[in-house]
C-alpha cells in the first residue's frame, strides 16, 4: 500500500492498492459515510433522451460516494464501495458501485483515523509488494498446499487420497505411493517459478523424499526449498507451522504468519501472569502500563467504545494488531473474548479468570 497524499485540513487520504491484501486493508478502513473517491466509468447521461440507457457509451470518470455498504471479495480480489454520488461531473445523489483492484487509486475522506487505521495503513506501508510463499503440509493420504502472500492465505490443493498397504509392500500399496508423490510433485512444480519460497512441512519421511525428488526434476528448487518437522499433516499442519515459529525466518514478511504467532504468544502466556484477555483485563492492563502488544478481533473494531482503549495502548507505544476473523487465530481469539495483550511485566487481574469446563 502506498499514501500518495494527505490533506489533514480536509482529512482527504489518497491511495494505491499494490496488493490483494492491501484490498482487505481497505475494506476495513472505510466505515460508513466516509466519503470514497475512484476513477470508474458510468453510462453518459448527454446521450439523447431517447436513447436506451443500455446503449448509452459508458464514459471513465472520477466519482465520489458516501459509502452505505463496503463488500470485499477475496476470492475475485476486488472491494465494492456502494453509496450515493456525492462529488462528480454528473448524476449526484444517484446510487453508484466504485469497484477497486490491486492497482488502482482511491481517496478516503473520513471525519477522523482511529488507532486501528492508522495500525492498519502502517501495516500495508511496511509490507509492500507481493511476496509468494508457498507452503505443503504432507503426509501419506492427507496433504494441503497454499499460498502465503502478506495478510492473505490462498488454497492451492487438498490432497487426499486412500493409499492401500502404505505400511507395507504387499498389493498395490507402492503403486498407490508412487501415483501419490508424482501429483504432489506436479502441484509443487507449477508453484515454483512464481514462489519465493517453497516449505515442505508434515510428520514423517514423505516430506525430504518430495524434497528430493523436486530437486532432482528441477534443481533451481534447491534455493528456494525450506524442510520443517511438524506433528501433524494437512490444514492442521499449516497452523502448526505458523504457530511454531519454526519457519520465521522464510515467513518473517508474512502477517498471516505473524498473526498466528502472536495469538498463540497469546494463549501460552495465559499459563503464567503476562497476558491479558477480554475487555474488562486489557482495560486494567493498559491503566497500569503493562500493555506490550494489543490483539484486537476486526469485529471488534466496529464497537465504538473499544477505540479509547486503542488510543491509549498506542499513546504508551504499545503495538497494535487487528486479527482476521476468517481464520483459525481470529477464531482462538473470539473464544478469548476478542481482545487480548501480551504484557511488559506480570498482571493479576483483579478479579478471577474464568475457567474452561
Amino acid at each position: 500500500m502506498r499514501v500518495l497524499h494527505q490533506d489533514p485540513r480536509t482529512g482527504v487520504l489518497r491511495l494505491r492498492i499494490e496488493t490483494p491484501s492491501d484490498l482487505w486493508r481497505v475494506a476495513r478502513l472505510i466505515q460508513p459515510h466516509d466519503r470514497v473517491g475512484a476513477s470508474t466509468t458510468r453510462r453518459d447521461p448527454e446521450a439523447p433522451a431517447d436513447t436506451p440507457s443500455a446503449q448509452r457509451e459508458r464514459r471513465r470518470v472520477w466519482l465520489t460516494v458516501d459509502a452505505t455498504q463496503v463488500e470485499f471479495h477475496g476470492f475475485s480480489r476486488h472491494v465494492r464501495v456502494t453509496g450515493p454520488i456525492v462529488e462528480g461531473p454528473f448524476d449526484q445523489g444517484r446510487h453508484h458501485t466504485l469497484e477497486l483492484e490491486a492497482g488502482d487509486e482511491l481517496t478516503i475522506q473520513k471525519p477522523g483515523f482511529t488507532p486501528s487505521d492508522r495500525a492498519l495503513l502502517e501495516e500495508g506501508m511496511h509490507h509492500r509488494g507481493d511476496h509468494r510463499i508457498v507452503v505443503a503440509s504432507v503426509d501419506w493420504g492427507e496433504s494441503t498446499i497454499v499460498r502465503v502472500r502478506d495478510r492473505a492465505i490462498e488454497a492451492v490443493a487438498e490432497v487426499n487420497r486412500s493409499i492401500s498397504g502404505k505400511r507395507y509392500r504387499e498389493g498395490t500399496g507402492p503403486k498407490d505411493r508412487k501415483a501419490y508423490v508424482a501429483e504432489l510433485l506436479g502441484l509443487l512444480e507449477r508453484e515454483l517459478p512464481s514462489a519465493e519460497a517453497l516449505i515442505i512441512a508434515g510428520p514423517g519421511f514423505l516430506k525430504e523424499e518430495l524434497s528430493k525428488a523436486l530437486i532432482e526434476r528441477a534443481p533451481a528448487a534447491k534455493a528456494k526449498l525450506r524442510v520443517y518437522p511438524t506433528a501433524e499433516s494437512g490444514g492442521a499442519g499449516v497452523q502448526e507451522l505458523f504457530r511454531s515459529g519454526r519457519a520465521s525466518e522464510v515467513l518473517s514478511d508474512s502477517v498471516a504468519a505473524q498473526e498466528a504467532d502472536l495469538v498463540e504468544r497469546l494463549v501460552t502466556a495465559l499459563a503464567g501472569a503476562r497476558a491479558a484477555v477480554g475487555l474488562d483485563e486489557v482495560r486494567e492492563a493498559e491503566a497500569q502500563g503493562a500493555v506490550e502488544s494489543l490483539l484486537v478481533h476486526e469485529a471488534l473494531l466496529r464497537e465504538a467504545d473499544v477505540q479509547p482503549l486503542l488510543d491509549a495502548v498506542r499513546a504508551g507505544r504499545g503495538q497494535l494488531f487487528v486479527v482476521r476473523e476468517d481464520g483459525e487465530p481470529g477464531r482462538r481469539l473470539a473464544a478469548l473474548g476478542r481482545i487480548g495483550a501480551l504484557l511488559r511485566f506480570d498482571f493479576a487481574p483483579s478479579r478471577p479468570r474464568r475457567r474452561g469446563p
